[in-house]
């Protein structure tokens, strides 16, 4: 295990590297219009900026006077391009995202049966695959608005098991084969935190609600290391083309963590890794034991753990207070049920790791407050920085606790957009009280932990910023942005994915500001992001993306 020097050693030489004791090789780029943020976290722009490729460290930023200063380095002309610190993710699914670069694409679709010709479409691609996997089906674009079921799917391809995800991975679509092949017939049980959705007559429709899809995930052949390393490369280049230059990677087993090591032993990392360890995973125990991976070069931080508290919205198994406004009597589900959820809480805080909770519903939220109430002293609340994943339904009275117990709500901005049209059925008007309420946490001083939950969402961070600023999708609906009190400025949009998201990493020293000393991760856009009009901040292109020091995309076109 990698531990971090300590930090009187890691001030020295952060102080050799501004003074340029040790630096070799510095870069100066000019004509920028830079944009970093300071101690306090406030906006810093900068024409010329100086960094070391040699350590990866950025040395000064400022204006023309640099460019005298640093009179013998390698000079770039950053011609006019607006840069911008990194962005990070701060809840990503790496190895999901790779892997739905190479399903079947089933986001944005308007109807069951277009989505089952793209199904079929994509299944005649590949007759070789023993089953035929997708992803992104979101029954709240159709018309009815209601679940399928398999019988257009069995229609369709009866020879091979159909597994598809619904897009925010909290129920999957199945038909009759690969309900077959899991053995899931009138009889089957639900399992506990999961719901098998029957017809009139009991009979499986083929939809399975969070733990009921294990039924059939189980099924799938797994994929192999090289598998997994294949699909991480693609998500690699993919997330850097964005813009994206740290992800946290949100419940990593460990499998994915081994490859994730092996990568950064052998300097394969092309961006950087916060991975939180599954609180599903066996071998969870062994990683608390061992203690926290926490790497000097921030390429790859382990010492934290998800976990797992409820379903989503769209699927109905975020864990609710009350009833559904749109479902009588169904008030979602658990998937870590109370007693266990204390039990891993408390084994993660005693070993020294972040505790970061996935919490939609009001219920699961309130559960995961009590919690960490209940089980760390305010000591070690403020030193643990424990999060709470998503925070998307809080009861208005639960919102100040946060700040209180020093939890971070970590949230997606690109949720509120997605949702819009779905959260009111859900809920009714008086729970929106407490929906995706940025402005709300922001205002009583907490921070704000971005990002995206890819592949749920687009990677895209620059969707996730204009969503944050006018809470309206990209049709620039609904007007005046819904709910939009509790709107961001684009400052501290630009913070949640940034020094903010480090903060919520521990790594709010070296990452997120392009301050001297921090890590000289940045990226070059087509737009000034404070000179546009809001609506278009969507569209903006990264034109370079660099880490570490050293370019690793490049724009086809771009010199």
């Amino acid at each position: 295990m990698k531990q971090r020097t300590s930090l009187l050693l890691a001030s020295l030489f952060s102080s050799l590297l501004v003074s340029g004791a040790v630096t070799a090789d510095p870069v100066l780029i000019h004509n920028i219009n830079g944009y970093g943020f300071n101690a306090e976290r406030q906006l810093v722009p900068f024409t010329v900026m100086a960094f070391d490729d040699a350590s990866g460290k950025v040395l000064a930023r400022g204006n023309e006077a640099l460019l005298q200063q640093y009179a013998s380095a390698r000079k770039v002309d950053g011609a006019g391009k607006t840069m911008l610190p990194g962005l990070i993710d701060g809840h990503g699914h790496m190895l999901g995202l790779g892997e739905y670069l190479n399903q079947a694409d089933l986001r944005g679709i308007a109807s069951e049966q277009a989505t089952v010709a793209e199904v079929s479409r994509f299944a005649a691609s590949q007759p070789q695959a023993p089953w035929v996997i997708g992803r992104g089906w979101n029954q709240v674009l159709w018309d009815n608005k209601a679940f399928p079921d398999k019988s257009l799917l069995d229609e369709a391809i009866a020879d091979r098991p159909v597994w598809l995800v619904r897009i925010d991975a909290h129920a999957g679509w199945a038909n009759s084969k690969a309900l077959a092949a899991a053995g899931i017939s009138k009889d089957t049980l639900d399992p506990p935190g999961g719901e098998i959705i029957r017809d009139a007559e009991g009979n499986p429709t083929g939809v399975l609600i969070d733990n009921a899809m294990q039924l059939v995930q189980r099924q799938i052949p797994a994929p192999t290391s090289d598998d997994k390393t294949a699909a991480l490369q693609l998500a690699f280049e993919h997330l850097l083309a964005l813009g994206i230059t740290s992800v946290h990677d949100a419940g990593v087993d460990t499998g994915l963590a081994d490859i994730y090591q092996q990568l950064a032993d052998t300097s394969q990392l092309p961006l950087r890794l916060y991975a939180m360890l599954s609180a599903k995973d066996p071998e969870l125990g062994r990683w608390l034991e061992q203690g926290i991976v926490d790497d000097p070069q921030d390429w790859l931080d382990i010492r934290s753990v998800k976990i797992y508290g409820d379903g989503a919205l769209g699927s109905r198994g975020a864990a609710l207070l009350a009833d559904y406004s749109d479902q009588p009597g169904q008030t979602g589900l658990l998937v870590t049920q109370p007693d266990a959820l204390t039990q891993i809480m408390q084994l993660t805080m005693n070993a020294g790791f972040q505790a970061n909770v996935h919490a939609i519903g009001d219920r699961a939220n309130r559960l995961a407050l009590d919690r960490f109430e209940q089980l760390a002293t305010p000591e070690q609340r403020l030193a643990g920085r424990h999060r709470i994943e998503h925070a998307q339904i809080v009861a208005p009275n639960d919102i100040p606790r946060f700040k209180t117990l020093n939890v971070l709500p970590s949230m997606q901005a690109v949720h509120a957009t997605s949702d819009k049209n779905m959260a009111g059925d859900r809920l009714g008007v008086a729970r929106l009280r407490g929906a995706y309420a940025w402005r709300s946490f922001i205002d009583q001083g907490s921070i704000i932990v971005g990002g995206s939950d890819f592949p749920v969402e687009l990677a895209n961070p620059f969707h996730g910023l204009h969503a944050s600023v006018t809470r309206q999708d990209q049709q620039n609906q609904p007007e005046g942005g819904w709910l939009p009190e509790q709107r961001l400025t684009l400052t501290e949009a630009l913070r949640s994915f940034t020094v903010d998201a480090a903060y919520g990493a521990f790594q709010e020293d070296t990452l997120g500001t392009l301050a001297p000393g921090s890590w000289a991760d940045f990226i070059l856009v087509d737009q000034d992001i404070f000179n546009i009009d809001p609506s278009q901040l969507w569209q903006v292109l990264p034109e370079q993306t660099w880490v570490h020091g050293q370019q690793k995309y490049k724009r086809n076109g771009q010199p």
